[in-house]
Order: C-alpha cells, then sequence, then structure tokens
C-alpha cells in the first residue's frame, strides 16, 4: 500500500435525510458526501483552511448550510474528512512493496502537488495539540501511531532483506522519518523551494548498510 491507513478514522457517513429504509439512500449518501468532498478540496485549496467556517464552505461549494451539517456536524468533522478524503484519492504505488524513506518521500511529493493539503494538515495538527479529547487529537494521534508503525515494518523488513543498516532501532528511525518529513512540509510552506524529495531521500544514504 501506498500510506498508512490511519484509525481511528472520521464518523461514517449517514444516510440520505428521510432514507432509512429506502433501497440505494445509502448509496445516494455516500455519493453526496463524496461529491461534497471533493468541492471542500477545491474550496480549501483557493482559500486555504484557517478561518473557513462551515457556513462560509458551504456557500462556497454551492451546498446549503443545513444539508452540509446533515453530513459534518461540526467544521472539524468536515476538516478530518476532507484531509482522509484526499490522502484515499492518491494512486496506488506499482511494482515491488516500497520501502521506509520511499514510501514517505513519495507522500510528501504528492502532498505538496494538491495545494493546501500541507496546510489543511497543519491545521488539524495545530488544532489537535490546542484541544484535548477531541476527535481531531483522536485522528492526528492514531495517524502518527499508525505511520510510525507501518515505517518501523518496512524498515524491519528492510534490515533483514540486508538493505538497511541493522544497528539502529526500527521504531526510533520511523519516528525519525515522520518527524523529518512533517517538519519539512511546515518549512516547505514558508519556503517553497525546499526540495522535499532530495532532503528526505537523505535517509537513503543515512540507513545503507
Amino acid at each position: 500500500m501506498t500510506r498508512p491507513d490511519p484509525s481511528p478514522q472520521p464518523a461514517p457517513p449517514p444516510t440520505e435525510v428521510g432514507g432509512r429504509g429506502r433501497p440505494g439512500a445509502y448509496a445516494k449518501g455516500v455519493a453526496r458526501r463524496r461529491q461534497i468532498l471533493d468541492r471542500a478540496i477545491e474550496v480549501f485549496r483557493e482559500r486555504g483552511a484557517e478561518g473557513t467556517s462551515l457556513r462560509r464552505i458551504g456557500e462556497a461549494i454551492g451546498v446549503s448550510h443545513a444539508a452540509l451539517l446533515h453530513y459534518f456536524p461540526s467544521r472539524e468533522q468536515l476538516l478530518l474528512a476532507v484531509h482522509e478524503h484526499a490522502e484515499q484519492a492518491r494512486p496506488e504505488t506499482a511494482g515491488p512493496e516500497p520501502g521506509a524513506v520511499e514510501i514517505m518521500t513519495t507522500a510528501a511529493r504528492l502532498n505538496v502537488e494538491v495545494p493546501g493539503l500541507v496546510e489543511l494538515y497543519s491545521t488539524l495538527l495545530a488544532a489537535a495539540l490546542r484541544a484535548e479529547a477531541s476527535p481531531t487529537q483522536e485522528y492526528i494521534g492514531g495517524r502518527f501511531e499508525a505511520v510510525r508503525a507501518d515505517l518501523a515494518e518496512r524498515l524491519r523488513r528492510d534490515q533483514a532483506a540486508g538493505t538497511v543498516r541493522d544497528d539502529v532501532d526500527a521504531e526510533d528511525v520511523a519516528a525519525l522519518l515522520v518527524a523529518a518529513s512533517d517538519g519539512l512540509q511546515i518549512q516547505w510552506l514558508l519556503a517553497p523551494s525546499i526540495d522535499l524529495e532530495r532532503t528526505l531521500e537523505t535517509f537513503t544514504r543515512l540507513l545503507a548498510p
């Protein structure tokens, strides 16, 4: 897979209003929710996520505030769903299973190719640090845990194959990779001239046996 599947996930999409018991109502609700998320991503590309209210998002994508609330009861839940939706829309990687460094450099490249996605993630991260026991904190915390576990597994596999040095702890290196990737993307927001892929690929040389 191209990336870990972060856990826990935002709440599942509801059915259409009044659609309980009607054949196809759930499928229509899922499709409508996906359409809203596609259009919301476009709004964040143009305006960013910070300071954009749920009502203004609804106006920008042509959805009434009441309809938007039906699918996303709060701005926080919408932001979480948009981020997850954008990540799931990434193409799968063909060929051999990528290593830890490759998976992070690819993810960073794909992130910056979607204007507003890095900014949205930074907004969610800041919100998770401000609030306790919030859906955002739960999502970001679970995502970090899932990404670290996935990278550590890849590193241990590569160590066994002899392509990564075996005198380093896989979990420690996984945490460092996450820190480097996130930190570089934040720097990129302020200085887009930073070459994320080239910088992250430095780990390939550092981890060579």
